[in-house]
C-alpha cells in the first residue's frame, strides 16, 4: 500500500502543478494576442500611409501630363507659318508637313478635353483621360517683326478630391515669323 499512497501523492502534486502552469500560459497566451495587435496595427497603419503617399505621387504625376500637353502644342505652334484663327479656347495654324505639303493643325477645348484636328479632321484628345483640362487660353501678340503665341493652360487630376489645379503658360514665336 505504500506504494499505491506514494503513486497517489505524486498524482496529485502533478496535478496541482499543472493547475498553476495554466495560469500563466493564459496570461502568456493575453500577452501574445496583445503583442499580436499591436504589430497589427503599425503595419496597417504603414500601408495606409503608403497608399496615401502612393495616391499623392499619382495625382501629381497626372497634373504633370499638363506640361508634355503644353510641349505638344508648343512644337506644333514653333513649326507653323502663319496663324489661320484664334479665339480665346482655340487655335488654328497653317504649316506644312514633312513633304512640304500645307496642311491646317486646330486646338480646341470641348467639354474638358483638348482637342486636336488636322486639316478639319480629329486625331484625337492631347490630354488624357486621367486629367481635366479647367481652361486653356490662346493670346496673339504681333509686334513689328514677328507673331508669337502666348498659352495658358489649366488642369486638375481626375482622381483628386482636393480639385488641386496646375497652371502652365508658355509664348511661342511661328517659325515663319523670325
Amino acid at each position: 500500500m505504500k506504494n499505491f499512497y506514494t503513486t497517489k501523492k505524486v498524482n496529485k502534486s502533478f496535478c496541482f502543478k499543472s493547475k498553476r502552469n495554466s495560469g500563466y500560459a493564459l496570461l502568456e497566451t493575453i500577452f501574445y494576442i496583445l503583442l499580436f495587435a499591436i504589430l497589427s496595427i503599425a503595419v496597417i497603419n504603414s500601408m495606409i500611409t503608403m497608399t496615401k503617399a502612393f495616391s499623392e505621387t499619382t495625382i501629381q504625376a497626372e497634373l504633370m501630363q499638363g506640361g508634355s500637353t503644353l510641349e505638344r502644342i508648343s512644337r506644333e505652334i514653333r513649326g507653323a507659318y502663319s496663324i489661320n484663327s484664334i479665339t480665346s479656347n482655340s487655335l488654328k495654324l497653317n504649316t506644312k508637313d514633312a513633304e512640304g505639303v500645307n496642311k491646317t493643325i486646330e486646338f480646341s477645348l470641348l467639354d474638358s478635353n483638348i482637342r486636336l484636328l488636322e486639316n478639319d479632321i480629329f486625331i484625337g484628345n492631347l490630354n488624357t483621360s486621367n486629367i481635366v483640362v479647367n481652361n486653356i487660353v490662346f493670346t496673339q501678340i504681333n509686334t513689328t517683326k514677328s507673331t508669337a503665341i502666348k498659352i495658358v493652360l489649366t488642369v486638375k487630376s481626375g482622381h483628386d478630391l482636393q480639385d488641386r489645379t496646375e497652371d502652365f503658360y508658355n509664348t511661342v514665336v511661328l517659325r515663319g515669323d523670325y
